[in-house]
């Protein structure tokens, strides 16, 4: 019981510790300028992004390629610029964080 109760507390500490770590990478790339977890801010929420996209076919890659290159009309008359600054694996990263976004 003891064995099993440890596990779970170091694999939620696993799990926080990779989500924070996406919240930094997201802060170090300026997604956090126009984006929140929680609200829409410039750009949607987050959590609305994982709403929109859930169990959607090749979802992931279509995210990735709107943060790379930008995109527009999604969510409204405001572009969203593409992101030079983020790799494609920092993109990946990026974006399935946000779709498991809850």
């Amino acid at each position: 019981m003891k064995r099993s109760l440890l596990l779970c507390v170091a694999l939620s500490a696993f799990a926080s510790g990779s989500a924070l770590a996406q919240a930094d990478l997201a802060k170090a790339k300026n997604c956090m300028a126009c984006h929140t977890s929680a609200t829409k801010l410039v750009g949607p929420a987050y959590k609305d992004v994982a709403e929109k996209y859930a169990g959607q076919k090749g979802a992931e890659d279509k995210l990735v390629q709107k943060v790379l290159k930008g995109g527009s009309g999604t969510w409204g008359p405001v572009p969203m610029p593409a992101n030079p600054q983020v790799s494609e694996a920092e993109a990946r990263s990026l974006v399935k964080w946000v779709l498991a976004t809850k």
